[in-house]
Parts: structure tokens; sequence; C-alpha cells
């Protein structure tokens, strides 16, 4: 199996949940990741919030939007203001032949109150693109550290 990590990390807790996520899917084959950088985000978190919640885009860096040689496709993102980060549309919109692939979604959060409201929105667009079998999961931000936690949820949500 070939798998695909697609993650934004804007203070590391996305990052540890990829990271995890990866060290499982190693053991079943292949295993690429790809943390997505926003080239023109701002300082303020409460603009970089705004542009979420509007569903905004950022400029990024990366050339591989062809999801073609890929058995697996995982998404995960920070929940910013109900939303997946700037980065994450940008990369979600780009994203091509992931018709009829397997999609895993995962967020990491801070209150929980829009992680619903993220994964769907994340969903919704891969859906407009063919995908049908989703997974998801979240974790919540002070649990990421927690690295046994980490792999039951995606024990208990992947059938890993």
């Amino acid at each position: 199996m070939h798998s695909l990590i697609v993650y934004y990390s804007y203070s590391g807790n996305t990052r540890k949940v990829a990271n995890v996520l990866r060290e499982l899917l190693d053991k079943k084959g292949r295993v690429e990741q790809i943390g997505l950088i926003a080239l023109d985000e701002p300082a303020s978190f409460l603009a970089q919030c705004k542009r979420a919640f509007f569903r905004r885009q950022a400029e990024i860096r990366t050339e591989k939007f062809d999801l073609n040689n890929y058995d697996l496709i995982c998404f995960g993102t920070p929940v910013w203001a109900f939303a997946p980060v700037p980065a994450m549309n940008t990369y979600l919109e780009r994203c091509f032949n992931i018709t009829d692939k397997p999609v895993v979604l995962f967020a990491t959060f801070g209150s929980g109150s829009g992680m619903k409201k993220c994964l769907d929105r994340m969903q919704n667009v891969l859906a407009k693109k063919g995908v049908k079998q989703f997974s998801r999961f979240s974790i919540q931000q002070a649990r990421v550290v927690d690295k046994e936690f980490v792999k039951k949820v995606i024990f208990e949500n992947l059938n890993l």
C-alpha cells in the first residue's frame, strides 16, 4: 500500500498526530508525508482564523497535487474558526486524481466546538471530486502529547 499524508501544523500539534499516523501506516507499506506551509500567512492568529472562517485559500509551496499513485490519502489540519486552515483549503481544491480512493480526514482542536464542521467542510470538497470512502478522527490539542492515546484513536477509527 502506498499512502500519502498531507497536513498543516501551525503549533506542531497536527504534525505530531501526522507522525504517529505515518508510523502506523509504515507497517502497511510505503508512506510519503507533505507538511504544508502557507507562504502568505498573516502574523496575527486572529487574521488567520478570519481567513479560515471565510474559506480563504493560501499560497503554498508544493507540486504534488496529482494523487493518482496513492492507495490511501490522509489530510490533517488544525481547526481554526470551525474550519480547515487556508493552506489545506488550497490543497483540497487543487488536488486531483482522487476519485474513488479511500481518504482519512483528521483534525486537532482546542475546544472542539468547530471540529465537526471543519471535517464536514473537508469531506464536502473531496466528495465533489468523487471520493466516497471517508474515515475521520480528531484529537484535542492537550492529548496529542500522549502517543498511546493518539494511536488508540487512530486504531479505533481506521481499522489499522
